[in-house]
């Protein structure tokens, strides 16, 4: 078995998390990725109230009694969900775990660690995770620029991010994008990490909420069919290249401003996609990792299977590779 720091200060047996993803994290797959060993984790920002979340928070429990938790997205949107109170929510519910994302988090972990919950802070580079660390986050979940969704503006790539992360970071951090397998996982703990995040991957699984229709076309996609929208506004995001995403980038590229694709982008299109099956529906967001994406697995199983895949990695890599001792001058 793999220990970690990770596993060992979050209480999971496998260093292995399923990321909150918009429209994903609901608590079918949060429990099934818990019980498989693994830590899931609940979107609150699908849950369209405060108080729908706490019942999903409720529903998941009646599921698991190993350890989950919740991602809270922070925004800087005109029209910004009532934060405190899906903060509150969370707090009242018993939530032990919670993962932040998005802008500043400093007055929600701290309200958060007055409770006694643990705070893992997602971000895409060395100096964000570095503050993360300074308002006293328990983890880091770093995305490199394989990711889905935003993977900043710097486009460092995970081979060079994991490892830069991990000469920078004392508190245990956990790497993000571009993670499939257990080979992924293995190279990860080489790198520095202390576990791994996965969205796209446990997409396409039994209990992803997700249309089969969307799990087989990740299935069937390559590592190069992803798009890169709302470069030009600073703002980038990885989505599934379609004609929608085509588009965006078409009219941005003339100039053109949010304004003016603003109703391509809306969430309510990408809920569609996910909803009916349909890939051309609108914007949604997958990694590059797709492309090592081949089956549609029990969560949990998937879980197991990779930590027993990155053993054997590992294990073969001790058995396999020979080190000359180097010679003293």
């Amino acid at each position: 078995m793999l220990k970690t720091r990770f596993t060992e200060e979050f209480g999971v047996e496998h260093p292995i998390v399923q990321g909150g993803m918009m429209w994903v994290g609901r608590a079918e797959l949060a429990a099934a990725v818990s019980n498989g060993g693994g830590l899931g984790i609940i979107t609150a920002l699908t849950q369209p109230t405060p108080e729908a979340l706490a019942e999903e928070i409720a529903r998941c429990k009646t599921m698991t009694d190993k350890p989950f938790g919740v991602n809270l997205t922070l925004t800087l949107s005109i029209n910004q969900p009532p934060y405190a109170e899906y903060r509150q929510a969370i707090i009242d519910s018993g939530v032990k775990i919670v993962e932040t994302a998005g802008s500043d988090p400093t007055v929600h972990v701290e309200h958060f660690k007055e409770h006694g919950i643990k705070v893992i802070h997602k971000c895409t580079s060395v100096r964000h995770a570095l503050k993360a660390q300074r308002i006293g986050v328990d983890a880091v979940s770093i995305d490199g620029f394989e990711c889905a969704g935003h993977p900043g503006e710097d486009d460092v790539p995970g081979l060079v991010l994991i490892p830069a992360a991990a000469d920078a970071l004392t508190i245990p951090f956990i790497a993000s994008g571009g993670f499939a397998d257990g080979r992924g996982l293995a190279a990860a703990l080489t790198l520095g990490a202390d576990g791994i995040n996965m969205g796209t991957r446990f997409m396409c699984t039994d209990e992803s909420p997700i249309h089969q229709k969307i799990k087989e076309q990740i299935v069937g996609a390559s590592e190069l069919d992803t798009q890169l929208i709302f470069r030009q506004l600073r703002n980038t995001m990885r989505a599934a290249k379609n004609a929608v995403s085509e588009e965006v980038v078409e009219i941005l590229g003339r100039g053109g401003r949010f304004k003016d694709v603003q109703e391509l982008v809306a969430g309510t299109r990408g809920r569609k996609v996910y909803e009916n099956g349909d890939p051309e529906a609108g914007i949604w967001t997958v990694g590059m990792v797709q492309g090592l994406i081949h089956d549609i697995p029990p969560a949990g199983e998937l879980v197991r299977r990779i930590a027993a895949e990155a053993e054997q990695v590992l294990t073969a890599l001790t058995r396999n590779v020979i080190v000359d001792p180097v010679p003293v001058a």
